[in-house]
């Protein structure tokens, strides 16, 4: 049965697909013929997320990648999986839940939330697996793994072969606890007051917005004053003031109430004097005495020069609370209310009667409200000093959109500075290379630099922190306080016996939540004697018991990604053999988030290095570099790419776009190329089928064989130097190399030129010619479409199976031929000759815009030997290609000609009285001159210093992208200009 006209790509690849699946093609091992493994372990997307352009041009690479490495022979391994996304899922459920008017979180509780959320998981969560498969992605589904696979309640849905991801997070966790890497502690961390919890600093946006720099005056303690002296930049004193008040400037005024100092530059001449005598100002509205402090935080150059230090509320002000002493105090809920009343750290060092007042009217109102408010006490008591426009970076949740608040609380850290070393080592010595080099410099920056790494989150979804808490044992008299200590085990029943050591009994009673386990300890202390010993009751009272309600931060987890997937602890030869692993490709954003913890984790659990390489690659932008995002109204759904031009066709801009370190820009016009490639692919094939090419009778040739033909020769080695530029390319990660050498071969040189050259061979007398090259025809095709499918999968396979072959591509054997065993040297050189030729004929008469369809003469000065030789064996083919007309040698070059220079011989083309010279001139000359304005135009914007460093980035490189395609078109006018001067 023929070929059809063309490849429908939309019917063929879920066939394709599917019929890849059924032959388990993409199973761990498949094809393999050789000892060596090749394992890259994908980054797991959200188990809510859906397929973006990120995650395609992601997955492209590493299909590539395992593709290429499963038709060598290794023993390859892709493995799959999903991260639980604790803050996304929960968000997700609830968002359902509401939109079902059914119980809400809390009404459901913890228990019957996470049954909703496993339910949820089973029904929706494998949306991505099935978009990566339409992508191509060739994993092994078989082990698709979970980052909470194992844990209570896991109903093993979509994820049914999965290591226990559970036990080895938990073991993880007890072990880095019993050896004083994890710490419970109180630190100043991201808070997001919609959702109550810790989040990372990957999960904040930084949004700039319109607001406002308030001047507060802060009055000076005990009625002091100091002569306030401003001066300009040659010290010239342009201001003079006494005052009995600093002036601090700050974007958040509701914080104020838990200021704890003020901080200016201890080089500050304004400041001097007040620092000499330790000078100290009372916080309006509830009286705190506050210290002013010497510290470089303060920019005497921005605002006053004086910095109001709230150490509870802001990063930086905390680390100069740390370095001056500074007390800390929490006046915010976890809601972004106003923490007042009852807040014991707040109230200390307060007037009593301010106190009241403050109290009175701003607790528990929302942080904004409050501002407001307190702005308006500050400017009816005279204490607004003013209120200038300011425009700032202001953090917000990426889920909620909620404006963030650096927030002091008790959570749970891993202690970096006891496991950073080894990840450090192993970049520096060599061992762990991170690519592209600039890569390196940000990891050292980060380790270098690390604070701890808090690991909990106040979330419900999760892998549930192992910790009991049990009333601490009292050694002193009376009521014992609500002292809890904790208990770290990988169940509650090992944590049981670990108290049952302690206490000397196991009489245990777990409950809920913390207020619970508080209100039984009371009334069990009631039964107990005196002495405090709670272990010791008069009458049977079993103690209270609590779990840690907090959940493990998700990188927690998938930071043990690459062990995990391959079941440690639980380790069998069958999966250790693919550890550690070779490649990470994955978003250099995440370099420290998830690459650099993997590293730490991997060598603190299991001493090893979790892979050898690491590829790192920016965002997948516009076409004109700019950031896609909603609300500009450019992101660009893959799924819609691949339904109207093929996953080959964006797999390949994929692949080209792929520069190690580059902008990635994703064009469509680039995209429908690749189809069109597609197509020429197609097109070849059914050129070769209509004249017998892939009949069951034509072998492929033996490419050592020495074909008489020279355009066979010519073929075989050109197919031999591809074949060793994608291997070296990919070897190197040069994914953009390896597809232009496989663009320029497949279409230039097979598509193109081959076929072209073979047709008089195809179509002649010469039944011996005719059969080699058949033959070499065959072998050449079927070689392109080997060397296309890690990048091409579905249509190399489709053409794999109709055009007759045995098995399927995807594990035929990758080639190992070399251009030194391959490529005839005269062969090489006659051929290179023929096309240098026919490419100069066709530029000339392009540039000059000879008629494409008229045949014109062409002269010559002499040939040499090789030149003559060259002509003699093709001319019928050049004169056929070129559109040449005649043959004709002279002594010297006749006037009227533009001249095409090839080795070996200069040829003419006699065009004066085919074109009006005159009129050319005059068009190319009018482009030229256009062009000259808008390079200056262009050139100029780009030397203005202003420009360049105040225009957004895109801007920027879409004029440099401007001026370097006018200059191009420019050259090629002059170029053509020059053609012309030839003639006169």
């Amino acid at each position: 049965m023929p070929m059809e006209k063309t490849f429908d790509a939309q019917e063929a690849e879920s066939r394709i697909y599917a019929a890849w699946e059924r032959a388990d093609a993409f199973k761990a091992g498949a094809n393999a013929s050789r000892d060596e493994s090749f394992c890259i372990m994908i980054p797991p997307p959200n188990v809510t997320g859906v397929l973006h352009m990120g995650h395609a041009f992601n997955n492209t690479l590493q299909d590539i990648l395992i593709r290429w490495h499963r038709m060598r022979g290794f023993d390859t391994l892709w493995q799959p999986g999903q991260d639980h996304a604790g803050i996304a899922t929960q968000m997700v459920v609830e968002r359902q839940l509401a939109a079902d008017q059914q119980p809400s979180r809390r009404e459901l509780g913890r228990e019957k939330f996470l049954e909703k959320v496993w339910d949820w998981k089973g029904k929706s969560g494998g949306t991505i697996i099935e978009q990566l498969k339409r992508l191509g992605s060739s994993c092994d589904w078989s082990r698709n793994a979970f980052t909470m696979a194992g844990a209570p309640n896991d109903p093993r849905t979509g994820h049914e072969n999965s290591p226990d991801f559970h036990e080895a997070v938990i073991k993880v966790f007890v072990d880095m606890y019993e050896k004083g890497l994890i710490y419970r502690g109180k630190r100043l961390v991201n808070w997001d007051p919609h959702f109550e919890t810790a989040i990372s600093d990957l999960e904040v946006e930084q949004i700039e917005v319109n607001g406002n720099m308030w001047r507060l005056r802060y009055p000076l303690e005990g009625g002091e004053s100091y002569e306030h002296v401003e001066k300009d930049e040659d010290g010239n004193e342009i201001f003079r003031e006494t005052r009995d008040y600093l002036v601090v400037a700050t974007t958040r005024p509701e914080t104020m109430l838990g200021d704890t100092g003020v901080a200016v530059h201890p080089e500050d001449e304004r400041y001097k004097g007040l620092l000499e005598r330790g000078a100290r100002v009372k916080l309006p509205l509830c009286g705190r005495s506050i210290p002013v402090v010497a510290d470089e935080y303060a920019d005497p150059t921005k605002g006053t020069g004086a910095v109001k230090i709230t150490p509870a509320h802001d990063f930086n002000d905390w680390q100069v609370g740390q370095r001056a002493g500074l007390d800390v105090i929490n006046i915010l809920s976890t809601t972004a209310t106003m923490f007042l009343k009852g807040n014991a750290e707040f109230e200390s060092g307060c007037d009593p009667k301010m106190l009241a007042k403050t109290i009175e009217r701003l607790d528990g109102q929302d942080r904004y409200e409050a501002r407001d408010a307190i702005v308006t006490e500050a400017q009816d008591n005279g204490w607004l000093d003013g209120i200038d426009p300011d425009r700032h970076m202001v953090p917000h949740g990426d889920r909620s959109k909620v404006v963030i608040e650096p927030y002091l609380t008790d959570q749970w850290f891993v202690d970096t500075d006891k496991i950073v070393g080894p990840a450090l080592d192993a970049v520096r010595d060599g061992t762990v290379k991170i690519m592209p080099e600039s890569g390196e410099k940000t990891y050292y920056h980060w380790l270098e630099n690390i604070e701890p790494w808090c690991i909990s989150r106040q979330l419900w979804w999760g892998h549930q922190v192992p910790v009991w808490y049990a009333p601490a044992l009292m050694d002193h008299e009376g009521e014992p306080e609500a002292v809890w200590r904790p208990f770290c085990a990988a169940n509650q029943e090992e944590a049981f016996a670990k108290m049952a050591d302690y206490y000397g009994h196991s009489d245990f009673k777990i409950v809920t939540e913390r207020a619970e386990a508080e209100q039984m300890l009371k009334a069990a202390v009631g039964r107990t004697r005196t002495e405090g010993r709670i272990r010791s009751p008069q009458e049977p009272s079993a103690l209270p018991v609590y779990r840690d309600p907090d959940v493990l931060d998700t990188w927690f987890s998938s930071g043990l990604w690459p062990i995990g997937t391959l079941g440690w602890p639980n380790w069998t030869e069958e999966t250790q053999k693919y550890f550690p692993t070779n490649v990470l490709v994955t978003g250099q954003d995440i370099l420290f988030f998830w690459v650099a913890r993997m590293m730490m984790m991997q060598l603190a659990v299991v001493d090893q290095i979790p892979f050898d390489t690491v590829y790192l690659h920016g965002l997948v932008r516009d076409a004109k570099g700019k950031k896609m995002s909603k609300s500009t109204g450019n992101v660009v759904d893959p799924l819609e790419i691949i339904d109207e031009y093929g996953a080959d066709a964006l797999r390949f801009t994929n692949a080209a776009m792929a520069s190690l370190g580059g902008v990635l820009k994703l064009d469509m016009q680039r995209i429908a190329g690749y189809r069109n490639f597609g197509t020429k692919i197609w097109n070849a094939a059914r050129f070769a089928e209509m004249n017998g090419v892939f009949e069951p009778s034509v072998t492929p040739i033996d490419p050592a064989s020495k074909p008489s033909a020279t355009v066979n020769r010519w073929i075989i080695g050109e197919t031999a130097k591809v074949r060793e530029e994608v291997d070296k390319a990919l070897n190197a990660y040069l994914f953009n190399d390896a597809a232009n050498a496989l663009y320029a071969f497949t279409w230039g040189k097979v598509c193109d030129w081959y076929v072209e050259f073979a047709k008089p061979m195809l179509q002649g007398d010469d039944e011996a010619l005719k059969a080699e090259t058949r033959a070499t025809m065959r072998w050449v095709l079927e070689q392109a479409f080997t060397l296309l499918h890690p990048i091409m999968p579905f249509i190399t396979e489709e053409l794999w199976q109709v055009l007759g072959n045995e098995g399927m591509i995807v594990h035929a054997d990758w080639p190992s031929y070399t251009a030194a065993d391959l490529v005839d040297p005269e062969a090489d050189a006659e051929m290179n000759w023929v096309i240098t030729l026919i490419d100069g004929v066709r530029s000339a008469r392009a540039q000059v815009r000879v008629p494409a369809g008229l045949k014109v003469p062409m002269v010559h000065t002499g040939l040499d030997a090789n030149a003559q030789a060259a002509w003699d064996n093709n001319e019928a083919l050049i004169r056929r290609i070129a559109r040449i007309a005649s043959l004709q040698g002279f002594d010297d070059m006749p006037k009227g000609c533009i001249t095409v220079p090839v080795p070996g011989a200069t040829f003419g083309l006699p065009v004066a009285d085919i074109i009006d010279v005159g009129e050319e001139k005059a068009r190319l000359e009018k482009s030229i001159a256009k062009l000259d304005k808008e390079i200056g135009g262009l050139s100029k914007r780009l030397n203005n210093p202003k420009f360049v460093a105040s225009a957004p980035e895109d801007v920027v490189e879409e004029v440099r992208d401007n001026l370097t395609e006018r200059t191009s078109e420019q050259d090629r006018l002059k170029e053509a200009l020059e053609r012309l001067a030839e003639i006169g």
